[in-house]
């Protein structure tokens, strides 16, 4: 399967995903809106997306896939052998780091909330809802383990649609509370960890499908496991340094009343593009990368690459750009209802506009790091992640001073530039650099986000005040997510950013 074609399958069921997460968002922000039990819930939650996506999707995959892809190259049995052994570390790792943190979870929460210990009941409740949760970091590692063998063996749409699962739990589970009148916030987190186990059995039953049927073994601390463990510790940062930033900024937040939702609901607007694109992009590269290392094709990775970072920036260009003008308008369209307020929509608004000045740098990070871990370098990007981490607690400690919350995506956005400046700097002294026709595309790109954003500046103009009808807030988004989308594609079109029929052939050349 080419690049594009892998890109639009995890693309596609990732948009499926992110779609119903948003229709999840609007559910939750309808009935908790930005009280206490909604602040409760998302620093809950945050704890085990957190571990998941450091020691899941983050550490043990980008060290994982490439190991694994190279034992592919030796025959089925040896792949099986390796997997085995992976499989038996991390779940031997996973069932005593999950049991250590649902005992100390008083501690725990208090460390990533600190702000919740002047309110016992809010800091009760966020610790009840961790603890329900926290089996889902396990169940969701292990998930992530099986999806990168699939990944591996080429086979993307059940790996990329395992998580509509979460999303259809949650929504099922919220409509069940609302119309039961149960307390929503405990429904919701008991969806979590059951949808868990439902998205695990999925990948499980596809990767032995595919041939894939890993045996159950006493962890050894074998050669193989010794090389995994090498490179997944130091990628623990790496891999998760985004993640890290955010649990930062949670931190803060905890001491400002409705910040942690005002966040977390910012993070669901910008993660939608960040999600597609970035994900989609993160998780085709790194096999493909890892099979051009293994045959010595340092040319072909890095053609890749740049192609890969075309169809990234594509799309994230104008979606940055889109978000920092018509942000307020996107949350009151999608949250402003029922305990979710006109002032709720503002902050979240503040937020997600801020967030979005990162978003190309957000998914850059997923083009530029599997060329790392292609190479089996881990150390280069925990060196940088230390550096923009540094950065992002320094920046947002000293910008909480001067202007509260909002200083925490500020920060992060600061941090992720930072960051990929580090790392493409690294990447293209080994030979990964640009090629001429990726600068020129960028560059064509930009002047057609520019004019898409100066015609939403209009359009949301002449919008104002109509938006305060409830009835017209939804099909008002609808008509500015149109309208931009169509000015981008004609004025990239005009400026010869790109066309369709290019940048399919470019990915499937890369």
């Amino acid at each position: 399967m080419s690049l594009g074609r892998s890109f639009l399958t995890v693309g596609g069921m990732t948009m499926i995903s992110r779609v119903l997460g948003m229709v999840r968002e609007i559910m939750i922000a309808a009935t908790l809106g930005a009280t206490d039990a909604a602040d409760a819930f998302y620093a809950a939650f945050r704890l085990p997306n957190l571990f998941r996506r450091i020691f899941g999707e983050g550490a043990f995959n980008l060290a994982f896939v490439p190991l694994f892809t190279k034992s592919l190259e030796d025959g089925d049995a040896e792949a099986k052998r390796f997997g085995s052994e992976a499989l038996a570390m991390l779940a031997s790792v996973l069932f005593v780091f999950t049991l250590i943190c649902t005992l100390a979870m008083p501690l725990v929460v208090y460390l990533i909330a600190a702000g919740f210990a002047g309110d016992p009941e809010k800091l009760d409740l966020t610790v009840l809802l961790a603890r329900l949760m926290f089996p889902y970091l396990a169940l969701v590692s292990l998930t992530a383990m099986f999806s990168a063998v699939l990944n591996a063996l080429g086979k993307f749409a059940v790996a990329a649609g395992a998580p509509i699962l979460l999303n259809i739990f949650l929504i099922s589970f919220a409509a069940f509370a609302m119309v039961s009148g149960k307390a929503v916030e405990i429904w919701l987190a008991v969806a979590v960890t059951i949808s868990g186990i439902a998205q695990l059995w999925l990948v499980v039953w596809a990767a032995r499908r595919a041939g894939m049927r890993f045996t159950f073994r006493r962890p050894r601390l074998t050669p193989d496991m010794k090389r995994l463990l090498a490179l997944a510790a130091p990628a623990a940062i790496a891999g998760g340094a985004m993640q890290v930033n955010l649990m930062v900024g949670s931190i803060i937040a905890s001491f400002f009343g409705g910040a942690v939702a005002w966040l977390t609901y910012a993070d669901r607007i910008y993660q939608l593009p960040l999600g597609v694109v970035g994900v989609a992009v993160g998780v085709v590269l790194m096999p493909e990368l890892s099979r051009r290392a293994k045959q010595g094709d340092r040319e072909g990775a890095r053609l890749s690459m740049n192609r890969s970072a075309e169809f990234a920036l594509a799309l994230t260009l104008p979606a940055t750009i889109a978000l920092m003008i018509i942000s307020e308008e996107i949350a009151r369209g999608l949250f402003e209802r029922g305990a979710y307020t006109a002032f709720d929509a503002r902050q979240t608004g503040f937020a997600a506009a801020l967030f979005a000045l990162g978003l190309p740098a957000f998914v850059l990070t997923k083009v530029l790091t599997p060329g790392f871990f292609a190479d089996e370098d881990s150390k280069t990007p925990l060196r940088m992640s230390l550096w923009a981490m540094g950065i992002n607690t320094v920046l947002s400690l000293i910008g909480v001073w001067v202007i509260g919350w909002l200083a925490i995506p500020i920060a992060t956005a600061i941090a992720s530039w930072i960051n990929i400046f580090m790392l493409w700097r690294v990447l293209r002294r080994r030979g990964y650099g640009a090629d001429l026709r990726l600068w020129q595309r960028v560059k064509r790109m930009m002047a057609a986000s520019l004019v898409m954003g100066l015609i939403l500046v209009g359009a949301s103009w002449l919008l104002d005040g109509s938006l305060e009808v409830p009835s017209a807030r939804i099909f008002g988004l609808l008509g500015l997510i149109l309208l931009g989308l169509s000015s981008y594609v004609i004025a990239a079109r005009l400026f010869g950013a790109f066309t369709l029929s290019e940048l399919k052939q470019g990915l499937r050349r890369g």
